[in-house]
């Protein structure tokens, strides 16, 4: 009785809070029952879901901040980091001073278009094939990297909403004109869905939970964490793959316009800043005991 009043209760504040408040989609629901048959099917599944469950939190998290976007917190910024990113790294060109990502659009080829959405595919997968990897390996190291990616994401969560900031495409589109409920766009990633003759990154970014959320560049505080963790498994051959991972995400990032190289910079800064405040952490307070206790059910 106190499963089935357990089971109850959590399915009524599941989908309370995102029927009520963040507005209740397709991909909840199928969550919703996918972690019910992990639970159900097998104690592997349900060793699998309580091991990644970080992750599910992690979405539910990104997702709800639909409930109050980050320019009801503060301003946002637009001409800012595009005077900035045109100062610090602009390219002198015979029409004028560009950014890095309004030169690419005027010289971009269809070999680096295919490459940087492939590249941009495999800025969430590669993060997972690694913990999966770490979990069947070394499984005190795949809690820390799972909990230090969400970490790194809640500092990331945070700086939006203390700086929010417009994307490149942005300016590209409206100019400095701030306008409330934007949509996503898939900008310079267009040419790989235009070459391949597909619809993905036109559909994945219409979901785009926030716009203004430039700064810092998640997609680039993802490899780098797995750099700092790949490198602690004395693998030369996987400190290689991270490496060619972040400067092609990096890359990537401002290539399709999506983000500026100071996007990209404070993006491997957070990353870094990250691990190390983790790792302290995970090893000088509680955690440690946690962790410890939390390989055995593994």
């Amino acid at each position: 009785m106190k499963h089935v009043l357990t089971l109850v209760a959590g399915t009524s504040v599941y989908f309370a809070w995102f029927y009520g408040l963040v507005g209740l989609r397709t991909e909840h629901v199928f969550l919703y029952f996918f972690a019910l048959a992990l639970y159900y099917v097998h104690h592997t599944t349900r060793r699998f879901l309580f091991a990644f469950g970080v992750f599910i939190a992690y979405w539910i998290i990104y997702d709800s901040m639909r409930i109050m976007p980050n320019f009801e917190v503060n301003p946002i910024h637009v001409a800012e980091p595009y005077e900035l990113e045109k100062s610090w790294f602009g390219i002198d060109t015979a029409s004028g001073r560009l950014t890095l990502n309004e030169y690419f659009k005027l010289h971009h080829t269809p070999l680096w278009d295919v490459l940087s959405g492939l590249f941009y595919l495999n800025w969430v997968p590669v993060p997972l094939l690694f913990s999966f990897w770490l979990l069947r390996n070394d499984k005190l190291l795949f809690l820390k990297f799972s909990y230090a990616f969400v970490f790194t994401n809640i500092v990331g969560f945070c700086i939006y909403y203390l700086y929010p900031a417009a994307p490149p495409w942005y300016v590209e589109q409206y100019g400095f004109e701030v306008i409330h409920g934007t949509p996503g766009n898939a900008a310079g990633l267009l040419n790989f869905d235009r070459l391949l003759g597909i619809n993905l990154f036109a559909g994945m970014y219409q979901k785009n939970a926030n716009v203004f959320a430039a700064i810092p560049s998640l997609h680039s505080a993802y490899p780098v964490l797995c750099l700092l963790y790949g490198r602690r498994l004395k693998k030369p051959w996987l400190n290689v793959v991270f490496a060619i991972f972040v400067l092609g995400i990096w890359f990537s990032a401002v290539y399709t316009r999506h983000h500026y190289l100071i996007d990209v910079i404070a993006g491997g800064a957070v990353a870094l800043v990250s691990y190390y405040v983790f790792e302290y952490l995970s090893e000088k307070t509680a955690l440690k005991r946690w962790f410890a206790a939390f390989v055995q059910q593994l």
